[in-house]
């Protein structure tokens, strides 16, 4: 799943990010390289928490949604991938049959959001929870 992050940066200060998708979420890095990938470990955490709380996950909404909000003007953007499947503990193999279409369609629609077939799966099953 890509979450856009809306950066903030000051000459000589470090690099604020915040997630728009889920409220609370920040983060901020010295360089931009690790700003983008310590907001990849807090959206990671943030969702952590949710999930242990019995929370719903945001779904994430773009760039482009976000980016015509007042409040993030003058903000640069970025996304940032998280695997779902990776977050809700530990992770079982399993073996299902599908049609083929069906799979197209998983296929399809994890690719939109940045996610692998696994983490597409598991998001729809924690949304619908």
């Amino acid at each position: 799943m890509n979450y856009a992050i809306a950066i903030e940066h000051e000459p000589g200060k470090a690099y604020g990010v915040e997630v728009p998708d889920l409220p609370g979420c920040f983060s901020a890095g010295h360089t931009l390289d690790e700003a983008i990938s310590n907001a990849a470990e807090a959206i990671a955490f943030h969702i952590e928490g949710l999930l242990d709380d019995g929370g719903i996950i945001p779904s994430p909404q773009g760039v482009e949604i976000h980016s015509a909000n007042p409040d993030y003007a003058g903000r640069f953007w970025a996304l940032v991938s998280v695997d779902l499947a990776t977050l809700s503990g530990k992770s079982k193999r399993l073996n299902i049959s599908l049609p083929e279409r069906v799979l197209r369609r998983i296929d399809s629609a994890a690719a939109k959001n940045g996610e692998t077939r696994s983490g597409f799966i598991a998001r729809i099953a924690l949304e619908s929870a």
